[in-house]
């Protein structure tokens, strides 16, 4: 089973260089229509820290004989593959504004439609929910615990840079300001709280 893990992480290491095909294309769209890029310095982070996970999940599993538990390697294959799905799915609704840098075209619409009428960042979502999944696959629990909590710290600064620069540039917040950030909101006009 450890070789099936190991070609399933390279397909999704695959997945992560196409992604970065797109980005670099869309990158390119962003600068000749006046966008702008902000948090350089976190997504320095994030690159070492998605190529490091992906790295770590087969170290853990083959150093530390992490065995396949198969009613929790298949429940955590199928969210994986959904988590993938997810990915794709948002990189298709944003088009041509999708990123993995944060490049903020000024006074650009927002998208919001599909599951961006429900939550500000199904993206982000399904990353949180595949470092847990990944590694869990094959009970390689460690590499899961600790960067889901790397993931959050960074996560924290990249949501915050990129709202703060849709607010200021893009009218972001009147559009999403009822809308949780990863769960569908309850929160309605009025009332006192948020979800997500």
């Amino acid at each position: 089973m450890v070789t099936s893990y190991i070609i399933l992480i390279m397909l999704v290491g695959g997945t992560r260089l196409l992604e970065l095909r797109i980005s670099k294309r869309n990158t390119a769209w962003a600068f000749e229509n006046s966008g702008f890029e902000v948090g350089k310095e976190h997504f320095k982070f994030m690159t070492v820290l998605h190529t490091t996970f992906l790295i770590s999940c087969v170290v853990e599993v083959i150093l530390l004989h992490r065995p396949f538990i198969p009613a929790l390697g298949y429940s955590m294959l199928i969210l994986a593959i959904g988590t993938q799905a997810i990915r794709f799915y948002t990189i298709s609704v944003l088009g041509k504004l999708w990123n993995v840098r944060v490049i903020i075209i000024p006074n650009q619409p927002i998208i919001k439609r599909g599951l961006y009428k429900y939550m500000r960042h199904p993206n982000y979502l399904a990353v949180i929910v595949e470092i847990v999944a990944l590694p869990m696959i094959h009970t390689a629990w460690i590499t899961a615990f600790s960067f889901s909590i790397l993931n959050a710290w960074m996560l924290t600064k990249r949501i915050r840079c990129e709202e703060k620069a849709l607010s200021k540039h893009c009218n972001y917040m009147s559009n999403f300001k009822y809308i949780g950030r990863f769960f569908p909101s309850i929160k309605k006009e009025g009332s006192q709280f948020d979800a997500g």
